[in-house]
């Protein structure tokens, strides 16, 4: 059963899109951007600040859905520059603490809105089967 995911912790969709879906155990976080879902406009600032934006929109969509951001499994993640990837590193580490989830880090040349970073998720849930039994 598919199951749309909408939380106004994080920004609104703005197009033809969910903020996340959840199919089969699985949860498919659109790539999130630095937008200050109070009052939907993006974080002005430097390149810290956009990060922790897209990580806390991130992991508010993810707790709203009932994930944990332990349950990340893969993210895709979008710098406008590579010269920003060693704090970028240091910011995605206080949210994947333990068990980090693979990652893809790539520079584009422009993202919406003009942002620094963007970054997507997929998170998993299984059930653990002991003797023909859901545990």
């Amino acid at each position: 059963m598919k199951r749309i995911i909408s939380t106004t912790k994080a920004p609104k969709a703005v197009g033809p899109y969910s903020q996340a879906v959840e199919i089969n155990g699985f949860l498919y976080v659109c790539g999130q951007i630095p937008i200050d879902p109070a009052i939907g406009e993006v974080v002005e600032g430097n390149f810290n600040l956009q990060a922790k934006q897209v990580l806390k929109n991130l992991e508010a969509i993810i707790t709203e859905s009932g994930f944990a951001m332990t349950d990340v499994v893969k993210t895709t993640c979008f710098l406008k520059s590579m010269d920003d990837f060693e704090a970028f590193n240091k910011i995605y580490g206080t949210y994947f603490k333990t068990n980090p989830p693979a990652r893809s880090c790539v520079a584009v040349r422009a993202l919406p809105k003009d942002v620094m970073v963007e970054v997507e998720a997929i998170a998993a849930k299984f059930v653990k089967v002991v003797n023909e039994k859901k545990v």
